[in-house]
This record gives structure tokens, sequence and C-alpha cells, in this order.
């Protein structure tokens, strides 16, 4: 989004970043949150999920994370009721590759068969006639990941999708990837008490991928005692406010997803874009972790 009016939306503090040949905003929103108990069924409140959505886009937040495992099909069903038909330049993800035989239960599956099924239902679930990322949720370890990457190929041939990404993946599951297909986005677990994904965030800037990082605030749970208190204190903000700066100080490769499903957290972490932390907070934190 590149007009004078979106350049002083809240979410453009952050800076863009750019998929493939798509340009959006750093700040963007995860919408798993936006179901119920265990990521299973409809959300306690669907009135204010759809106002959160709506909310999110009116503060300039142009990328939308999904997947059709959340609900399952619920989020991408509540993302079309609110936002369809969608505003020029938002860019909505989402991904394939589990089951969902319960709350809180998730199965791999990344039978090509079975990806091809589920992207058609995120497809029409959606109401759009192509996904601009879809990414991969998990390699599936019990099939032959050349097959899983060839089926993404034939998505993106087929002008089903866009562009591509992966997830909860090393950076040799990166390269073995790009030998079959074009990706720019990588989306693993990562936040301030989390970074085992380190050399991945790396790696995506010296590659100019997208890295997105999922559990960005550990839901909720981040230590808000130590340096994280302290650092929000000096910047008079939230702790978790703080450590939504921090992932995006961390890397230009960094595309935050904070999910909510309440407008007024939703409000919270889109203020994170426009909270600048000094190299003494950076480093307080680096050193604290």
């Amino acid at each position: 989004m590149t007009t004078s009016r979106t350049s002083l939306l809240p979410a453009a503090a952050a800076g863009t970043i750019t998929l493939g040949d798509l340009t959006v905003n750093r700040m963007g929103f995860g919408a798993m949150r936006l179901t119920g108990k265990g990521v299973w069924g409809p959300p306690r409140d669907p009135a204010e999920a759809v106002r959160v959505l709506r909310r999110a886009v009116e503060l300039g937040v142009d990328f939308i994370d999904t997947a059709d495992s959340y609900g399952p099909d619920v989020s991408e069903e509540i993302i079309a009721e609110a936002l369809h038909p969608y505003p020029d330049g938002l860019v909505i993800a989402t991904k394939g590759g589990f089951e969902r035989p319960g709350p809180g239960r998730w199965i791999t599956n990344g039978r090509p068969e079975h990806l091809r099924r589920r992207l058609q239902g995120s497809l029409r679930r959606l109401r759009l006639e192509r996904i601009d990322l879809y990414q991969l949720h998990r390699i599936d370890p019990d099939l032959p990941a050349d097959e899983q990457f060839g089926a993404l190929r034939e998505f993106q041939r087929e002008g089903l999708v866009r562009h591509l990404g992966l997830s909860e993946v090393s950076v040799a599951d990166v390269e073995v990837a790009r030998r079959v297909v074009p990706i720019v986005s990588v989306q693993n677990r990562y936040n301030l008490t989390d970074r085992k994904w380190d050399p991945v965030v790396d790696f995506s800037e010296r590659e100019g991928l997208a890295f997105l990082p999922w559990f960005p605030l550990s839901a909720g749970k981040l230590d808000q005692s130590g340096p994280l208190a302290r650092v929000a204190a000096r910047r008079g903000v939230t702790p978790y406010q703080a450590a939504l700066a921090w992932l995006l100080a961390r890397s230009p490769a960094m595309l935050v997803i904070p999910g909510t499903s309440s407008t007024r957290h939703l409000e919270e972490n889109v203020a994170a874009a426009e909270v600048r932390l000094a190299a003494e907070d950076l480093e307080e934190l680096n050193q604290g972790h």
C-alpha cells in the first residue's frame, strides 16, 4: 500500500517487506485466534471477530495470515465474511498440510491429493480465484518431501497460488524446497524467549525471504518482569508492545503477525509498529535471553 493515506496509518510505521512481487506492511495479523478453544469451532464472540478484522484493515494492516486448519475452516470463513470484497492491496496468506480430528489435535498430512482438496476449499471459503501466499503448514515426515514441494509447484503453475512459503523448517529444508519451487516466506515459532530459529531468521534476511514468527508473544505468556519490563517502562509501552518492537528490530526480514480476538488488544499490538527501541534496549533484551 503506497498512498499518502495508508502511509499515515499505524501499521505502516513498521515499514514494508516484499513477498515476491507483493509489498506489505511488516505489522500484519494472525487469524488463528479467531476460532474456539483448541483452535476448534467458532469463536465465542463471532461479531467481535468480524470487528477485529475490519479494525485491523482500518489501522493499515494489509497482510493477514490464516490456515485451513484453524477451526478448521472457521478462520477463513470469518475473513471472507468480514472483508470480502477485499480492499486493494490486502494480501491473505493461508496454509495447508494438517488434518484436525478434534480440539487441540493436529495430524500432518502432506499428501498431494489432500493438499489439493484443502486448497480448493480455501479458495472457496476465502472467495478467491488465487491465493497470494500459500504455505505448507508442515513438511510431512512420512512422505517424500519432493512430492509435497511438487504439489506446491503444480498449484502455482495452474494459477491457484501466486507465491509459496514453508512453515516450521530449517535452512536445509528451505534449500531443498527451493530446488523444486520458489519460496518467498518462512513461518517458524519465534519470539523473544524462544530463539531456536535464529539461523533461519538470518538466512531469510540474506536470501530476501520474509520471516513470519508464529507465537510472537508466546500466546500471552512472555515473562513481564526483568529486562522486558524495564525496557517497556523506559519507553512507556506495555511489555507485549516492547516484545513486538524487538521482533521488528531483530531483522528487516521480520513480518510480525500477532493475533487476538479482541479489538482492544489488536489496537495495542498494532501500536507497537510505532515503538522504536534504543540500542541500550536491544542490548538489554538480547543479554537477558
